[in-house]
């Protein structure tokens, strides 16, 4: 029973949920089926003392005059399974405000119950402009709004002007912004995935919203308009004013679209920092501080452990020591339990070695063991740096023999693999390196310039000049 759909579905639901589906259960306009509220009744007392729920015994609470049948067992767990559906789908429609009414609307006009039909459309109405969030699906209900409003002035019976141009507008409205954000989230994906996407009518739709300033001050128009072009220009200059607006205009969008907006924004300046472009390291952590300031980070309370990492790895390298120590402690808890101490103990090293606290940065990478591969070469190079920096060489070069043996076995890591086995040569031929040979020293110097995929180009480099 454990990974039946009824069961996946249901572990889900909270106390209050199991309180409300229990009532939902025991309505008979729903349910005419009483072994049911008793299955669901054995079910729910399972949950709450932390029981495995077995099946016989769920079946001999529905029926309690009957040995046990497969097939009728089944069949009940089914069926609570339908109202399970019904009533989370019952839950999503109560949750939405627009719909319920809209739905109410185009009852009325079946029923040709006109005075009813204008009473709802105009408390619709009111409802619709009283909403101060403008996402696309504020549009989309606009749009679906002006059909009602469209059937109701066009049944014949008047004679008023129809609203067919307001009909089109809000149809616009609501495509525009939706293409718009799908073309933001598509290439985005293609930067990372090396896939490519037919974009249909983009560039009409690009070149429509450029010349229409009423659109582009629509924050679901504007802002993922402006999203697109910054991605698409490679531009920092674009990035700017995309950054500049998200600022200003996010907070008319829902939490879910200022979530998407930040994440793609945040996500083009990490790919500029690893294309080594180090103005971008403010402005993303500029943006991460915001997110943070807007609970847009959190997902069901949790930070991914990627997150974590980047903001470290990011504040330490633009020298915001005490705001990282903050929240490296601040964060801790919303780690992902199974990655937390790993996690944590990573981070903590990485700011201790930003401190020249060397010592201090070792002992917390001895706390973990470092499975995951992302953890473990960060883990692997810190010691790595630090061993070099104080001269422990006899350390260091079985260090990067074994470094190097990790990596090598892990070929599913492309992009990875490539960075730290150069930080590897790169660091060997530094230690072999003569300090008279002058011209090695510049080759190496260009060499380490050059080298695309090279993460610790600047420790690098730093190291080099002190030879």
């Amino acid at each position: 029973m454990k990974n039946t759909f009824f069961h996946l579905l249901f572990s889900t639901f909270s106390p209050t949920e199991d309180k409300q589906f229990k009532k939902f259960v025991a309505s008979p306009y729903f349910n005419g089926r009483k072994q049911l509220l008793l299955l669901l009744d054995y079910l729910v007392k399972c949950k709450q003392e932390g029981k495995v729920p077995v099946a016989e015994n769920a079946f001999q609470a529905a029926f309690p005059d009957e040995t046990f049948e497969v097939k009728k067992w089944r069949l009940s767990l089914s069926q609570l399974y339908k109202l399970a559906e019904q009533f989370i789908s019952l839950q999503t429609r109560n949750e939405d405000d627009f719909l319920p009414k809209l739905q109410l609307a185009e009852a009325y006009q079946k029923r040709e119950l006109d005075g009813h039909l204008q009473r709802t459309v105009l408390s619709t109405e009111k409802l619709l402009a009283g909403q101060k969030q403008e996402s696309a699906r504020h549009f989309e209900n606009q749009y679906l709004l002006e059909e009602v409003r469209y059937r109701m002035l066009s049944s014949g019976k008047r004679t008023e002007t129809l609203n067919l141009q307001e009909t089109s507008d809000a149809m616009d409205t609501a495509f525009i912004a939706r293409k718009l954000r799908h073309a933001c989230f598509s290439i985005s994906h293609q930067a990372v995935y090396k896939t490519e996407y037919e974009f249909g009518l983009l560039e009409a739709v690009l070149d429509t919203v450029s010349k229409t300033p009423a659109l582009l001050a629509k924050p679901a128009v504007g802002l993922y308009y402006h999203c697109y072009i910054a991605l698409t220009k490679n531009n920092e200059r674009q990035f700017q004013t995309f950054n500049q607006l998200l600022s200003e205009q996010a907070g008319r969008l829902p939490k879910e679209e200022r979530q998407n907006l930040y994440l793609l924004a945040i996500n083009f300046g990490i790919r500029q920092i690893n294309a080594l472009r180090p103005e971008y390291y403010r402005p993303v952590l500029d943006l991460y501080k915001k997110a943070i300031e807007n609970g847009l980070l959190l997902q069901n309370g949790q930070l991914s452990h990627f997150a974590y990492n980047n903001i470290v790895a990011i504040g330490l390298r633009i020298g915001e020591n005490e705001w990282v120590g903050n929240f490296i402690h601040s964060f801790k808890n919303h780690l992902d339990r199974k990655h937390r101490n790993v996690t944590f103990s990573l981070n903590l090293a990485r700011l201790e070695y930003a401190k020249k606290n060397y010592g201090e940065a070792l002992l917390n990478l001895q706390k973990s063991d470092y499975k995951d591969f992302i953890n473990n070469v960060i883990a692997k190079t810190l010691q790595l740096k630090i061993y070099y920096e104080t001269d422990e060489l006899e350390v260091l070069e079985p260090h990067l023999r074994s470094m190097k043996t990790y990596i090598r076995r892990k070929r599913a890591f492309g992009y990875h693999r490539e960075n730290y086995l150069n930080i590897i040569r790169f660091t060997q031929a530094i230690i072999e390196l003569n300090p008279f040979d002058n011209k090695k020293k510049n080759e190496l110097r260009k060499q380490i310039s050059g080298t695309e995929r090279l993460t610790e180009r600047e420790w690098l480099l730093e190291m080099l000049e002190r030879v």
